[in-house]
């Protein structure tokens, strides 16, 4: 059984070194992220993209596997990609079809302190991929009846 994906969540890079990432992609590209103040810049204003966000690899190992250090036995990651699914049940039923699949979780499907529900692999070549629902990305509209996102008033119509 595959696993049904709405949309791409959130892209981000990972990155050891912070600074240099800020030069690139918010002085010389310009893009309207802003800081948490922890080296982590995102933006969901960049049209075509729910989320966009320059992760530190230090936060990243903290969220995968609460160390600030990446295990020394794991491909430090590039990048991490997050699909969207319906709702956090369907995030643990991504979690077991992924594991059946042959792929071992970074961490089963947790809540995150800011309600994001999401489990995630890592790939040989260095990407975190994980599966996610956001509650924020699935808030009803007055004037839509769903979502304000395209993707999503698509995602339901077809089911």
């Amino acid at each position: 059984m595959a696993v049904d994906v709405l949309s791409i969540t959130s892209v981000a890079v990972v990155t050891a070194d912070p600074p240099q990432s800020r030069r690139l992609f918010i002085d010389a590209l310009g893009l309207p992220l802003e800081g948490e103040g922890d080296g982590y810049y995102c933006t969901g204003n960049i049209p075509g993209s729910n989320h966009f966000g320059v992760w530190p690899l230090t936060e990243a190992a903290e969220s995968c596997f609460g160390t600030p250090q990446w295990p020394a036995d794991r491909v430090v990651p590039q990048a991490s990609i997050e699909f969207e699914v319906k709702d956090p049940e369907a995030v643990a039923t991504a979690g077991a079809e992924l594991q059946r699949a042959g792929f071992e979780l970074l961490h089963p499907a947790r809540t995150e302190p800011w309600g994001q529900t999401v489990t995630r692999v890592l790939t040989e070549d260095g990407l975190i991929i994980g599966v996610s629902y956001a509650p924020s990305l699935h808030v009803v509209d007055e004037d839509w009846g769903a979502s304000p996102w395209p993707w999503y008033r698509m995602a339901s119509a077809r089911a």
